[in-house]
C-alpha cells in the first residue's frame, strides 16, 4: 500500500475499513499520532484484539517487539502490538542495520533487534496479530517506511490545511457517535485553528450535553462568563471590521487568560491574514466570491470566506501583504528567541494594519 495522510486513514477507519496488518505512524503532529493509534486500537478492539503496548528507546532495538510478534499466547489469540519508537532510540542511530538476521530459534543478540530482523518477523506474522509502529519524530527511517508500505500502510500526521480543519472536526464528532452542524464546524475551525487537540477536547465537552440530541450545534460550543478565552471567530470578525478598540480588547483578554502570543500569531492571526491576502489578490484580478471560496477550499457562503472578503476590501492588497510579511517575521523571531515582549509586538502589528481603516 502507498502512504496515506491521517485524514484519509481516519475516514477509512470510520467507514468500517479494517486496518492493514502493519501500520506505521509518523509526523510532527503529536496529538494526531496518538489519535490515529487510538483509532486503530478502538477499531480492532471490536474484533477481540488485545492491546499490547511496547516501547523502544535508548540503545535497545526491536528484539522485544520481535519476540512478541513470534510468541504464541493461549490467553490472547488476537493481539494488537503497539510499538512506540522514542526519540532517544533513533537519535542514537541503528548500530547494526547491516548485520545478518538471527534465526527463528536463535537467542537474541546484538543484531536481533535491527530493522532487518523486524522485516523477517513481519513476513512470518500470523493473521491474528497486528502491528502498529509509532515514531515520535517527523519521519521514520527509510528501511522501516519501505517495510511498512510493503506489508501495510504508512500514515503521515502532518499539520492540517485550513480547508481540512472542519473535516477533522466532523471525524472527531463521528467518533463520539454525534453529528456536527456546519456552523459548529466553522466555529471550531475559526476558534482553534489547526489545534486539533483543542477541537477534540471542545467536542468531548460538548458531547456531555448534546448526547441526547445526537447532534452538536454551535450553541453547544459557546463559552460564558467574563473570564472566558476569546475565540478567533470574534477576533477575526472584529479585525475584518477594522475596529481597533474591540480587536485589541479581545487580544488583551486572550493574553490575560493565559494564551501564548506565539500560539495566537501562528494558529489564529497568520491563517486569518493569509485568507484575507488571498481574497485581496483575487479581488484585484476581478474575481468573485465563488472563486475566492474555491481558492480557499471553502464554501462561498462560509463565514470564514465572508470575513476574508470583508477584510480584503477594507485593508487592501498592499496593506495585507505587508501585515502578512511582518506577522511571518514575528513568528520566526519568536520561535528563534530573537524577540521579546511578544504580546506588544503582535499588538503593534495589529494596530499598524488597522490604522488605515480608522
Amino acid at each position: 500500500m502507498a502512504s496515506e495522510n491521517a485524514l484519509g486513514f481516519l475516514r477509512a477507519i470510520a467507514q468500517g475499513r479494517a486496518p492493514a496488518p502493519v501500520v506505521l505512524i509518523t509526523g510532527p503532529q503529536a496529538f494526531l499520532r496518538e489519535y490515529v493509534l487510538d483509532a486503530v486500537r478502538t477499531r480492532l478492539a471490536t474484533e477481540g484484539f488485545e492491546y499490547r503496548p511496547l516501547q523502544v528507546g535508548g540503545g535497545d532495538g526491536f528484539a522485544t517487539v520481535i519476540s512478541e510478534l513470534e510468541a504464541a499466547d493461549l490467553f490472547a489469540p488476537k493481539r494488537l502490538i503497539a510499538c512506540r519508537a522514542l526519540k532517544t532510540f533513533r537519535e542514537r542511530g541503528s548500530e547494526a542495520d547491516d548485520e545478518p538476521e538471527a534465526g527463528a530459534g536463535q537467542p537474541s543478540g546484538r543484531g536481533h533487534g535491527t530493522e532487518g530482523s523486524l522485516a523477517a518477523a513481519i513476513e512470518r506474522i500470523p493473521v491474528q496479530v497486528r502491528l502498529v509502529i509509532t515514531y515520535e519524530r517527523d519521519n521514520a527511517p527509510a528501511k522501516i517506511r519501505r517495510l511498512a508500505e510493503g506489508a501495510g500502510v504508512a500514515v503521515n500526521c502532518m499539520r492540517p490545511f485550513d480547508n481540512q480543519i472542519a473535516l477533522y472536526a466532523e471525524l472527531f464528532s463521528r467518533a463520539l457517535n454525534l453529528k456536527l452542524s456546519m456552523s459548529a464546524a466553522e466555529l471550531l475551525a475559526g476558534r482553534h485553528g489547526s489545534d486539533l487537540g483543542a477541537i477534540a477536547n471542545a467536542l468531548a465537552k460538548a458531547a456531555i450535553t448534546a448526547a441526547e440530541r445526537g447532534r452538536i450545534e454551535a450553541s453547544d460550543l459557546d463559552e460564558t462568563g467574563a473570564a472566558r478565552v476569546p475565540d478567533v471567530f470574534e477576533l477575526g470578525e472584529s479585525l475584518a471590521r477594522g475596529n481597533p478598540a474591540e480587536t485589541l480588547a479581545l487580544f488583551d483578554r486572550a493574553i490575560e487568560t493565559g494564551r501564548d502570543p506565539i500560539e495566537l500569531l501562528a494558529v489564529e492571526l497568520i491563517p486569518l491574514l493569509r485568507r484575507m491576502l488571498v481574497a485581496a489578490a483575487l479581488i484585484a484580478r476581478r474575481k468573485g466570491v465563488a472563486e475566492i471560496g474555491s481558492a480557499l477550499g471553502m464554501s462561498a457562503t462560509s463565514g470564514l470566506v465572508t470575513r476574508a472578503v470583508e477584510g480584503a476590501r477594507r485593508f487592501g492588497l498592499k496593506s495585507l501583504r505587508r501585515a502578512h510579511h511582518r506577522a511571518c517575521g514575528l513568528d520566526a523571531g519568536f520561535k528563534m528567541g530573537l524577540l521579546k515582549e511578544r504580546d506588544l509586538a503582535v499588538a503593534a502589528m495589529l494596530i499598524e494594519l488597522m490604522a488605515g481603516s480608522v
